[in-house]
């Protein structure tokens, strides 16, 4: 099964987000870079959107982003 890659233009679209976010977030190791054309960095679909709402859920609870990445990264 092949995975269908997203581009942050794409993730800004559909979830409403910023790039700065997106980038926040890849630099914490919340979201995972799959694969890399030219300057352009893809990330997998589906990944993308359950780790987003699982984001979003642990900030409502009151969790800072360093734990959830720990978190959803299984190191915590």
């Amino acid at each position: 099964m092949n995975k269908r890659l997203i581009s942050i233009k794409e993730i800004v679209q559909r979830y409403s987000i910023t790039s700065y976010t997106i980038n926040h977030y890849t630099n914490l190791g919340l979201l995972k870079v799959v694969s890399k054309k030219k300057n352009r960095r893809l990330y997998d679909e589906e990944e993308v959107g359950n780790r987003l709402g699982k984001i979003q859920e642990l900030v409502a609870g009151g969790y800072p982003l360093l734990l959830i990445s720990k978190k959803l990264n299984g190191e915590a």
